[in-house]
């Protein structure tokens, strides 16, 4: 079966990633494989989030891009930055 996972980044790093620093560099495709029944063609990952502020740590965005640049060398995943207005 043709499966396309969609994910939260930033639910995934604050419940899964933010205490963890050993899975920090997940690849998300290999972990929907893993999860799901081989029967499960994993044809595409959606990776939602937004970008991080650096006004409490001025490294955390270039850290969140060397992420993501890291996911879209996988071809089957792709990053959808969404803007959050507050």
């Amino acid at each position: 079966m043709r499966t396309i996972i969609y994910i939260d980044g930033f639910n995934l790093y604050f419940r899964l990633l933010e205490k963890r620093p050993a899975l920090k560099w997940l690849n998300v495709k290999a972990l929907a494989e893993r999860l799901l029944n081989p029967a499960n063609q994993v044809i595409g990952v959606k990776y939602y989030t937004a970008r991080v502020s650096g006004r409490i740590d001025p490294g955390a965005p270039a850290r969140q891009q060397r992420y993501l640049d890291a996911l879209r060398t996988v071809p089957e995943i792709s990053v959808h930055n969404i803007t959050i207005f507050l």
